[in-house]
Order: C-alpha cells, then sequence, then structure tokens
C-alpha cells in the first residue's frame, strides 16, 4: 500500500455521521469507557476502501453508507508498552503501532441497522452513541486522541455542531 509507514499495522477507521452530522461511537467490552470510532485491520489484498465497509459491517452491523471523504494519508498512532505487548503477541509481529486510512461515511438509512453482537465478528462494543466532534475527542483513550483530533480537523468542513449528543444506546444479548 502506498506511503504506508513500515512498523506500523496497516489498519482503517471509520468517522461515521449521521443526518444530524452527529459521530457514532462505541464502547468497547474489554475497556469499559474507552469509547472509540469502528476501525481494524487491512487484510492482505485488500484496499483500504474495501476494509472500511467491511470492518463497520462486521462491528457494528450497518451496510448503508455513502462515503463522503477520506484522510489523504495515513496517519499514526504509537502503542504505549502494556498494548503493544498484549497486541504483538495477539496479531504476532513487532508492531510499533498502526497506520490508518481514515474514511468519513454518512449513514443513508435509520440506525435500526446498528447490531453490536452480528455473527460475522468477535463483538468488541457493549454500547454505542452518537457524539459531537468535541466528544469523540474528549472521550477518546489517550494515545488515539491525536490522531482522533486530525480527522475531525480534517473531516470538520463536512460537520456542523447542528446536532447535540444523543443517549447512549447498549447491546441488547
Amino acid at each position: 500500500m502506498e506511503g504506508l509507514p513500515s512498523g506500523y499495522r496497516p489498519n482503517v477507521g471509520v468517522c461515521l455521521i449521521n443526518s444530524d452530522n452527529q459521530v457514532f461511537v462505541a464502547s468497547r467490552l474489554n475497556v469499559p469507557g474507552a469509547w472509540q470510532m469502528p476501525q481494524g485491520g487491512i487484510e492482505e489484498g485488500e484496499e483500504p476502501t474495501a476494509a472500511a465497509i467491511r470492518e463497520l459491517r462486521e462491528e457494528t452491523g450497518i451496510v448503508s453508507v455513502e462515503i463522503i471523504a477520506e484522510v489523504p494519508r495515513w496517519l499514526t498512532n504509537d502503542f504505549p508498552p502494556a498494548v503493544k505487548a498484549k497486541v504483538n503477541r495477539l496479531w504476532g509481529g513487532e508492531w510499533h503501532g498502526q497506520a490508518q486510512k481514515w474514511f468519513l461515511m454518512r449513514l443513508t438509512k435509520d440506525e435500526s441497522e446498528v447490531n453490536l453482537a452480528s455473527s460475522e465478528a468477535d463483538t468488541e462494543f457493549s454500547e454505542w452513541k452518537w457524539a459531537s466532534p468535541d466528544e469523540v475527542i474528549e472521550q477518546a483513550v489517550d494515545y488515539k486522541r491525536p490522531t482522533y483530533e486530525e480527522v475531525m480537523a480534517t473531516f470538520r468542513p463536512y460537520l456542523s455542531e447542528r446536532g447535540i449528543a444523543a443517549k447512549c444506546l447498549s447491546t441488547k444479548w
């Protein structure tokens, strides 16, 4: 993949917005209170755009989207030591962190598509909500915050502060 920094796991991220330009975030099952946008690894031979659509579907059940924009370069984040040890063991390899291609997508149907416990992949999230861009940054884990700031700054022309954050929605098991 062109421009991919060495030593970083290739990854995609999705900044999904609704009709009020609120951003979809979900709380991780294994790290309660860690809110993030959907993201995940790029498979061998997979293009970043296809990976972003696949990861969004696997993690959220959402398929009705349109791609609006893309961050033009890879954004990197370095793993803290404890995270680095864990992910390198799980993923096999010696990764400094992740290099991510970020996409801005708009939900084209209603939120009834959201299914955090789809059978396509292991469930990663316990609950989800719509948040303002500022809330997304504030609620991100520390090592992801600079990337989230850059993503929001890049997509800011497409966003407005029209909406207010909606209530948190839990997965029904």
